[in-house]
């Protein structure tokens, strides 16, 4: 089913043999590489703490080491458990902390050089991590960009650093009257969401579930569809009696045969805004920028700031890509991540477009 810390969980299990195989067991390295990338692909960065080890040295499909370190693996290494501190990895930014600061051995540290200061800030983040493992830093490339990129300002507080590497959320839009909110009984609906049917039906005279049901007429002429689309959809109780409707004379007829009832959920109204949901606490509100600017995800950035992938809503894979720990802090010129490679989801670049929420401030250059 996909779940990240279940592929975690296997790849840990398939990736034996790195320390000698016992009977009955054996390993799979290239499949517990995949687990490991796929869980991190969805934002699960301890996933990462994994793969520190698999990228570290080739390696055989039982775990035999088939070469060496070299300044590329240990790059990769680098790279990978960087996103696993915006995954919310501890042992990651824990890593990598000592790994700047403090490195156990100079021959096979996996940083290019000692940065204390790089180390200092890594340190912090894990520390927020163990208070809070909940915690995702997606922009974290904002203040803690990896070598060579050199380390923006920092004004030494806790609370600025995990403000710029934590993701960001637009201010919420003003509240506008909809149809729907001007009605009654249990046709209302709140102004702050808006409906959106699925294509669960039923062809019950009662609810089987609470929720919104508008009636349908798959089989019907083009004027009962019409008139049936006409008919708002209704709050029922699981169990309620749908109301049924009267078809008026001169239409078709009054019997109500063939008539199933469609399932409409209610989803947030923001007039269509990009506005990723975070837990309370775990992301910053920002302005909503007063030039909307967007771009293909085929192209490469166009300004300097925070980046929110967006689909539109609908899209079969909304859920997956509408994230707020998908967002990236991008400098002008960079490429944006690429859905197949990067996050392993069937969806073309250029089928994705990438929203600007925050710009880069001129007192930050």
């Amino acid at each position: 089913m996909g779940n990240p810390q279940a592929m975690t969980f296997l790849g840990e299990k398939m990736d034996a043999g790195a320390d000698g195989l016992k009977r009955g067991y054996w390993g799979n390295i290239p499949i517990a590489i995949k687990m490991f990338e796929c869980a991190l692909a969805q934002g699960y960065g301890p996933a990462a703490q994994e793969l520190e080890y698999m990228y570290e040295v080739p390696r055989a499909p039982d775990g035999r080491e088939l070469g060496r370190r070299t300044r590329e693996t240990l790059d990769r290494v680098m790279r990978v458990v960087h996103e696993g501190v915006k995954g919310g990895c501890q042992y990651c930014a824990d890593n990598l902390g000592s790994e700047f600061d403090r490195p156990r051995d100079l021959e096979t540290m996996f940083v290019p050089f000692i940065d204390k200061a790089r180390g200092q800030r890594y340190h912090m983040l894990g520390n927020a991590l163990r208070f809070n493992p909940e915690r995702r830093f997606p922009n974290l490339d904002r203040i803690l960009p990896l070598p060579p990129a050199p380390l923006p300002p920092w004004d030494g507080k806790r609370e600025s650093l995990l403000a710029a590497a934590m993701a960001v959320v637009p201010e919420p839009a003003a509240p506008v009257s909809t149809e729907a909110s001007l009605r009654k009984g249990r046709y209302f609906l709140d102004s702050a969401y808006a409906f959106r049917p699925i294509a669960e039906t039923t062809d019950a005279l009662q609810a089987p579930v609470a929720g919104y049901w508008q009636p349908k007429a798959p089989q019907g002429s083009a004027e009962v569809q019409a008139f049936l689309a006409s008919i708002v959809p209704g709050l029922y109780g699981k169990g309620e009696p749908f109301e049924q409707p009267r078809i008026p004379n001169g239409i078709e007829t009054n019997t109500t045969s063939g008539i199933v009832w469609q399932r409409v959920l209610t989803v947030r109204n923001n007039g269509g805004a990009v506005a990723p949901r975070t837990a309370l606490r775990l992301s910053r509100e920002v302005a909503r920028p007063l030039k909307h600017v967007e771009c293909d995800g085929n192209k490469n950035c166009a300004i300097t700031g925070t980046w929110q992938p967006w689909l539109a809503p609908g899209h079969p894979l909304e859920q997956e890509v509408n994230q707020e720990w998908r967002q990236r802090w991008l400098t002008a010129g960079q490429p944006f991540p690429d859905p197949k490679r990067d996050w392993m989801l069937p969806l073309d670049s250029a089928e994705l477009k990438w929203h600007l929420l925050e710009a880069d401030t001129p007192e930050r250059k």
